[in-house]
């Protein structure tokens, strides 16, 4: 058998002994939007799993509706019970931020507003990228990388802010644990269920994110293959290679050593007569 036709079948026995859908991961992203005001409703929140709708929250009901096929699916599960009885303390630590932002530009007319995006992005079972994104009236302010606690400058009237919650590491602690952790465990929790609509689903091309739906820093939904996917089929691929060329190279080196033995011991008795013939010919001649 060549090697080639060896090296197919083994492949193709790879790829069999995986389980479909599971041959190729996708990255998933999970995004709450929360909006802080003074006015009444004082917070509302929109949430989506890659941009689709999960479920939508009002302080004046302070009650989580479930949007889209997804947020019918994990309605009542323990995830989802985790995730809607935060949203109500994160609204309210908002509102307390809200309080303190200033950005030093000439006051919009009407009350502030305050919009907070957290996302995070889940990647082979592991969080590979978590932020929040603040804004105010409409202008980006900060952004921070919950993944190295790493704050980013938007707006220079945000400096104070930016110093401020620096310095408070019980502040940053919460926002990172609420971005690496519990955000995390909820798109981890839910992503079984999203697997199993999208193979109900019939198979569309993915949308991309319009600008007023731009996520963080680090936060793109992936519509294609994942370079650590790539890199893992790719190092799987040449490490069978490998151990293939490596096996039937010891193989050829064994065979033609057996060879080179077998023909030196046919050598002797061919090159002359035997030793029991030598006896009968010397009687013949006398």
């Amino acid at each position: 058998m060549s090697l080639t036709h060896t090296t197919g079948l083994l492949l193709l026995t790879l790829l069999l002994l995986l389980k479909p859908g599971e041959t190729l991961r996708y990255a998933h992203s999970l995004c709450l939007n929360f909006t802080v005001t003074s006015g009444q409703p004082w917070c509302e929140v929109k949430g989506s799993m890659d941009t689709k709708p999960l479920l939508q929250y009002d302080s004046d009901s302070n009650q989580v509706t479930a949007s889209g096929p997804l947020g019918e699916e994990v309605n009542g599960t323990k995830a989802w019970s985790d995730l809607t009885g935060t949203l109500g303390g994160v609204s309210r630590d908002l509102r307390m931020v809200l309080h303190v932002v200033n950005l030093g530009t000439e006051k919009t007319t009407g009350a502030p507003r305050l919009q907070a995006k957290l996302c995070c992005q889940l990647e082979a079972e592991r969080v590979t990228a978590a932020s929040w994104h603040f804004s105010l009236d409409g202008q980006t302010a900060l952004l921070l990388d919950a993944m190295d606690m790493n704050w980013t400058l938007v707006n220079p009237g945000a400096t104070g802010i930016k110093e401020q919650w620096q310095k408070d590491q019980d502040l940053a602690e919460h926002f990172r644990k609420l971005a690496v952790g519990d955000c995390g465990h909820w798109l981890r929790e839910f992503l079984g269920h999203w697997e199993n609509i999208l193979e109900q689903e019939p198979t569309e091309p993915p949308l991309e994110p319009s600008d007023n739906q731009q996520l963080p820093a680090r936060i793109i939904p992936r519509s294609g293959l994942t370079v650590t996917t790539i890199v893992i089929v790719i190092s799987i691929v040449f490490g069978v290679l490998f151990c293939i060329v490596v096996i039937v190279g010891i193989l050829v080196f064994i065979i033609r050593r057996c060879d080179r033995r077998s023909g030196t011991t046919a050598a002797v008795p061919s090159s002359g007569v035997s030793s029991l013939d030598q006896p009968v010919v010397a009687e013949t001649e006398l």
